[in-house]
């Protein structure tokens, strides 16, 4: 039961940290901090031992060294880097590749939908705001938190921890 309510926690707070980096392109720690330090909580209500709890240890660290080398060149922002290795945490060494491929997955499929809404936007009759001003306009980050927490919300059916509920 415990572990069934962290997992929700854990995707709300992935959803959270999607819509904040679609308004206003942060993530905030807190959001990346709250989700690693609910991993060992989970880790102990699933019955993890110190073997899978380092195998998840082994995930995250491996997607935390993935979101440096995109950040280092600016493909991602830190606050993505940070929540991609902090939600890696949950799917362990197993999972944090499936949990990649559907996060690059979404991710082109984001990037793809912004840059053709991003074209047609000058000839569509969009109303002067915040989507004209922010999500349509030339040269806007992308909101790469949207892809994912897609990612995870798509792996997590799959995830050891979700087969412990």
């Amino acid at each position: 039961m415990l572990i069934d309510m962290l997992l929700l926690v854990f995707a709300g707070l992935m959803v959270a940290a999607a819509l904040s980096d679609a308004v206003r392109y942060t993530i905030p720690n807190w959001l990346c901090g709250a989700i690693a330090l609910l991993f060992p909580l989970a880790a102990v209500a699933a019955g993890l031992g110190w073997a899978q709890s380092g195998m998840h240890l082994l995930g995250g660290s491996l997607a935390l060294l993935i979101g440096f080398a995109l950040f280092a060149p600016g493909w991602i922002g830190g606050g993505d880097a940070k929540l991609f290795a902090a939600a890696a945490l949950w799917f362990g060494w197993d999972g944090v590749f499936p949990l990649l491929f559907h996060t690059a997955i979404a991710g082109g499929g984001l990037v793809l939908a912004l840059l053709i809404l991003r074209q047609a936007a000058p000839f569509a009759r969009v109303p002067a705001g915040w989507i004209r001003q922010t999500a349509l306009a030339q040269g806007a980050p992308v909101p790469y938190g949207l892809a994912i927490a897609a990612g995870v919300l798509w792996s997590l059916p799959a995830s050891a921890l979700f087969a412990a509920s």
